[in-house]
């Protein structure tokens, strides 16, 4: 494989082409690369440079070579011990893979974990990143559907979905999955529904492990490629459950790389309140005047500590065309999510429970997908 580098701007792309340092290019402003070793002189970088991303790709002189386990980065500043990155592995015929960046913070360098693959190769990426790597631009630039957030556009049919072009344009690496969300959602009857997806995201202090290895950005992105199949924008409003003030943010197709890393570190640790998180869904989903139902993905570790209030959240949306799905991570205590349905008399049909595993990345996309929209599917297509 070859590793290489790109000097970022504040922008998020590169300055000029110059910016891609690779075999050909090895070194531009005190960033450089020699073998598979990225070295970076930080007094040396100019102000200009707010972030450097590091790359593994693929020998293009092998062609057919694919990632399927992930490169290991080893980041160290001087003699220190170094500090190791291993992402999940690649299962879509990815041929890049961002592994890590070094930005700016507070006046200081800061090393961040990616672990993004990419299945267009380094030109794929490099675009991304603004390098013009072809001169002769496209006619037009891929355009996002006009989303179903208003009574206008519910007249919209199914061909209006996010075409496919538009996704191997801005997000290639999950093609092949979204394609398996829409299988998952052809088996429950659910073809050609749609819905406005939501992610609920723990942020208790037994998650930390679980975002530092790229397990929470990997499930993100399981859940964007979902709403590929159900919604038309491109986009998932994403909350993270902490403390009474949840964070909400978006998560799209265009900035999906990393971007779960980018948000958590905006959010303190503690015990999440997952009924404020699930308000703050609901009132977003009705301030926007969506049309489609909302399918509200709350990924959780361990059961509300305010029950009373909870049951009473999910009985006064039982009429409000919210599907809530609790996906459950780890070992923690889970039961509470798996009986809301145990008995008559505290039955929601609105509500389902998958138990995902300690990792759900490890889990194979067409039997994910089969937990995730299983009971939802059957509550859509009623």
């Amino acid at each position: 494989m070859d590793v290489s580098a790109l000097l970022l701007g504040s922008n998020g792309k590169v300055r000029s082409d110059e910016d891609l340092v690779f075999y050909h290019h090895p070194a531009q402003d005190g960033v450089s690369v020699t073998g598979d070793t990225v070295t970076a002189d930080l007094p040396r970088i100019p102000a200009g440079v707010g972030t450097v991303v590091i790359v593994a790709s693929v020998d293009p002189s092998r062609p057919g070579d694919v990632f399927t386990t992930a490169p290991v980065l080893t980041a160290s500043q001087g003699n220190d011990t170094g500090l190791t990155f291993a992402p999940p592995d690649f299962t879509a015929g990815e041929t890049v893979v961002v592994l890590a960046e070094i930005y700016r913070r507070d006046g200081g360098w800061k090393v961040r974990a990616v672990g993004q693959g990419y299945a267009s190769g380094l030109a794929g990426l490099a675009t991304d990143y603004g390098v013009d790597v072809d001169p002769e631009p496209p006619a037009s630039p891929p355009r996002l559907p006009t989303p179903r957030t208003s009574p206008a556009a519910s007249n919209s049919s199914p061909e209006d979905r996010l075409p496919l072009p538009t996704l191997e344009a801005q997000a290639p690496a999950l093609v092949a999955t979204s394609q398996q969300a829409s299988q998952a959602l052809a088996h429950t009857g659910a073809t050609d529904r749609r819905a406005a997806v939501y992610l609920i995201l723990d942020h208790d202090w037994s998650m930390e492990q679980l975002y530092a290895s790229f397990v929470v950005q990997a499930f993100a992105e399981r859940v964007l490629a979902l709403s590929v199949t159900l919604d038309d924008d491109g986009s998932v409003p994403v909350i993270f459950s902490s403390g009474n003030e949840p964070l909400m943010e978006e998560i799209r197709l265009d900035n999906y790389r990393g971007r779960i890393a980018q948000l958590h570190t905006q959010v303190a640790w503690g015990w999440g309140n997952v009924a404020a998180s699930m308000r703050a869904a609901v009132n977003h989903y009705r301030d926007v005047g969506a049309v489609d139902p909302a399918f509200v993905i709350v990924q959780v570790t361990d059961e509300p500590w305010d029950k009373p209030e909870f049951r009473s959240l999910l009985q006064s949306t039982a009429d409000a065309r919210v599907f809530w799905l609790f996906v459950g991570f780890g070992h923690g205590k889970l039961a509470f999510y798996k009986n809301l349905n145990a008995t008559t008399a505290a039955s929601f049909s609105h509500v389902g429970f998958y138990e995902a595993g300690k990792n759900p990345g490890a889990v194979p996309d067409d039997t994910f997908y089969a937990g995730l929209v299983g009971e939802f599917g059957t509550w859509l297509s009623r």
